[in-house]
């Protein structure tokens, strides 16, 4: 394992930003795993300094494949995760809304490109990525939909779904659209907690991990547990269920729940009263894939979505 810094930048009332890289193997840039890019994905941050620590348990025995490089970032913005803060703490930007990024620009475009540019030529790119809403997912493995893109790939996972989506305009900055355009094949690993630390999706989504670097070859002599079939998914095809009234949130339903078509989710209490003003019912049967988890909520709110049964 080499440890380096892969870039630094400096700061005029705050010791410098050094963003650290871990280089397992030598030779052709294989496969690159990048963690927190925000403030608050602790989860992300410590999936991937624990993938750093098998990977150089890994190296020791003599398990990589030889002439391969493995490249892992386990965090970029700890600024902001200093203070507890999701997006960049003096402009409230979002480092995964910056790519490719621009060496010019504002503070998270220069971050955005410094990092692409040490990564941006890896044949496979996995980033620990969160979601914008408040919530707990299933496991899985987010792909765009770009023309590029092998869904059968990234069954390779072993993770029990795969999520196929069509990017909207917002999407064409992020790390995965960006890393798919520079002919990387990027893959969103999703876990799920981010802002606290889930050891049992932590596990699984590493495990996850090297099983896909076995899979392609970046590791010798690997033995996993039979996973899961494998569903690939359009995210469009998810349902999303609203509340119908803000207040205090009481969930039912964790993701990998089975709910059926009538079931209450939820309830929603009054705030000051204390008494049920909704009933939050699914609208079909399957399986909970999202669930909102603050204790609050807001009127026509999403706090579930629902991977409709085949």
């Amino acid at each position: 394992m080499k440890r380096e810094i892969l870039f630094r930048l400096q700061s005029l009332y705050r010791d410098d930003l050094r963003v650290t890289g871990f280089r397992f193997g030598e030779g052709e840039k294989a496969a690159c795993i990048v963690g927190a890019l925000r403030g608050n994905e602790v989860q992300q941050m410590y999936v991937a300094s624990q993938l750093v620590r098998r990977l150089s348990r890994l190296e020791e025995q003599g398990r990589l494949a030889p002439g391969k490089e493995i490249l892992v970032v386990p965090s970029v913005n700890h600024f902001s995760m200093n203070i507890g803060k999701r997006f960049w703490s003096l402009d409230n930007t979002d480092v995964n809304r910056m790519f490719p990024g621009y060496i010019q620009g504002e503070t998270t475009q220069r971050i955005a490109a410094k990092l692409f540019e040490q990564i941006s030529s890896y044949q496979l790119g996995i980033q620990f990525a969160s979601f914008y809403m408040p919530g707990n997912f299933l496991p899985h493995v987010k792909m765009m939909d770009l023309g590029l893109q092998s869904p059968a790939l990234g069954c390779s996972f072993g993770l029990p779904y795969v999520l196929v989506r069509n990017p909207r305009p917002y999407d064409t900055t992020t790390l995965n659209y960006n890393w798919q355009v520079w002919e990387t094949k990027a893959f969103s690993v999703y876990t799920t907690a981010t802002d606290s630390i889930d050891e049992q999706s932590a596990r699984e989504s590493i495990e996850a991990v090297l099983r896909f670097l076995g899979t392609q070859g970046l590791l010798l002599d690997m033995h996993f547990d039979e996973s899961e079939p494998c569903r690939i998914v359009p995210e469009s095809s998810l349902v999303s269920v609203h509340t119908h009234a803000a207040g205090i949130y009481r969930r039912f339903y964790h993701p990998g729940d089975r709910v059926r078509a009538g079931q209450a989710l939820c309830e929603i209490l009054h705030p000051l009263e204390g008494t049920v003003i909704d009933r939050v019912c699914s609208p079909v049967s399957g399986r909970v894939f999202f669930a909102h988890k603050s204790p609050l909520v807001y009127e026509r709110g999403v706090i579930y979505k629902i991977i409709v049964d085949e």
